[in-house]
């Protein structure tokens, strides 16, 4: 037994080991840059993930494997939106950041700092949220009839998908608008609080999808998904960014962004990318509901929402970082962009890494086990293909993420050439191999044309744009917060 000194020796110093443990703990969270933004990410992930999986299983008892597949079509067609939207968002967030540079906000939220600035960012915005309106009315309407014709060719008696199709196009119209207040948000270094908004919106969204389809709506509830999603981003816009947002009612009163020599050359090459984004997976769905029916979609859209899942946990540490790229850039403060790009590329691949192994091991498991889940899902083989090459587009993404913050988009030839791959790819190999084909095929752009292309040009172009680094900071800063 211990004496009494040796307890009281023992005792004392827990709170030195407990208060060590935390410093050790902070500075590893430091390293790896886990700030604000990216806790609420992961944590938003991570809930996703959960909720997701919560979310598998009440599907798989209460839906048909036809009602299913009609679930996940019903995304898998609502991604055509890009062909609108045209990666306009992520254009925002790279110009907003460089103006960010001289701008703050103020105690009440409001924005402060060089006039100049500040009126090249409302101009950005006023015309940005101009784009997103009517870009919005466009995916209500043309989205929805796209999609009429396009279960039209492929009815099943039972399944009433019409009016809750038209319902979910219209809401997704909405959505679409409010898409310049995020980016901007973003953009303007508000980060920890936006992905806190999703944070909650995510618990939200999925409690809103368990009751509905617990109570039987089938497939309304992605309508009943939508609207709350809706009702709560109006309700954090206006209780906490009202006076942000306020500053882009009026017209700029000094200069403004030059659209067509200023974002244009950056615009219509991401608009690019991200219509050859769609044809990178977003056809993996409809393609097997075509050629092998509801169920085969079903596996495919409910595999590729986890696989999904890990990707979005793994890019956190990059997406996150955009805004403070463009700063970091602005002020030609290059050796530390360089470190933090470093950083978070490493921590991306390592996450990612681990999920899949994760996620695989679960999948096979679920098989011995012979879990009615597993029929649910795609094999392993088909999902391990998707896996890799996930894994190996985490570097991709953080290169895409680096060298667009430059406000440049050397990618595009990345993209189309992924995108025309990939898309060739799913409906010829898709058609005669199933899933196990559309995978395959899918790891093979990434590894032998993705990956490659994108690590040559990012060298390259980091090598030609820094090349008059003289790695001191810019004196002229503002506070970022």
């Amino acid at each position: 037994m211990l004496s009494d000194d040796s307890r009281e020796s023992i005792f004392s110093r827990r709170p030195v080991m407990a208060a060590q443990f935390v410093l050790l703990l902070r500075r590893l969270m430091r390293w790896a840059e886990v700030d604000r933004a990216v806790f609420f990410g992961i944590l938003t992930k991570i809930w996703g993930l959960g909720s997701g999986a919560v979310t598998v299983l009440l599907i798989a008892s209460r839906f048909t494997p036809a009602v299913q597949g009609y679930y996940y079509t019903f995304s898998s067609l609502l991604a055509v939106q890009v062909f609108v939207e045209l990666g306009l968002g992520t254009v925002i967030i790279q110009f907003a950041s460089h103006e960010w540079s001289k701008l703050g906000l103020d105690e009440h939220r409001r924005i402060v700092g060089a006039p100049d600035a500040l009126s090249r960012l409302i101009s950005l915005g006023r015309v940005a949220s101009k784009w997103y309106i009517i870009g919005g009315g466009i995916v209500a309407v043309g989205v929805g009839c796209a999609g009429y014709i396009f279960f039209s060719q492929s009815p099943r008696p039972g399944i009433e998908w019409m009016t809750p199709w038209f319902a979910l196009s219209v809401l997704c119209g909405m959505n679409l608008c409010l898409v310049p207040a995020w980016s901007l948000l973003e953009g303007c270094n508000q980060v920890s609080q936006v992905y806190a908004y999703r944070l909650i919106g995510g618990i939200l969204s999925s409690l809103s999808v368990w009751l509905a389809i617990a109570s039987g709506a089938g497939l309304w509830t992605g309508v009943v998904s939508f609207a709350i999603s809706l009702i709560w981003s109006g309700v954090f816009l206006c209780a906490r960014y009202w006076r942000f947002l306020k500053a882009f009612f009026s017209p700029p009163s000094g200069p403004r962004i030059n659209w067509r020599s200023e974002v244009l050359p950056m615009q219509w090459r991401i608009a690019l990318s991200w219509v050859s984004g769609y044809f990178i997976s977003g056809l993996f769905t409809p393609v097997l509901f075509h050629y092998y029916g509801a169920a085969a979609a079903g596996q495919m859209g409910m595999t590729w929402t986890l696989i999904n899942a890990l990707s979005g946990v793994s890019s956190m540490w990059s997406l996150t970082k955009r805004p403070r790229f463009g700063i970091l850039i602005a002020r030609k403060e290059y050796a530390a962009l360089d470190r933090l790009f470093l950083r978070v590329t490493l921590v991306s691949f390592s996450v990612a890494v681990c999920g899949a192994a994760a996620i695989l091991a679960i999948l096979v498991l679920l098989g011995r086990l012979d879990n009615p889940l597993s029929v649910r899902l795609l094999q392993p083989l088909p999902t391990g293909l998707l896996l890799l090459a996930t894994i190996l587009m985490q570097i991709s993404i953080a290169q895409s993420v680096y060298l667009r913050a430059h406000r440049k988009e050397p990618f595009l030839v990345v993209s189309i050439v992924q995108g025309v791959l990939t898309g060739l790819s799913t409906w010829l190999l898709g058609s005669r191999f199933g899933a196990t084909g559309i995978a395959g095929a899918y790891l093979a752009v990434v590894a032998l044309a993705v990956f490659p292309m994108g690590t040559i040009i990012w060298y390259r172009r980091r090598a030609a744009w820094h090349s008059d680094a003289v790695g001191q900071p810019s004196t002229s800063r503002v506070a970022v917060s």
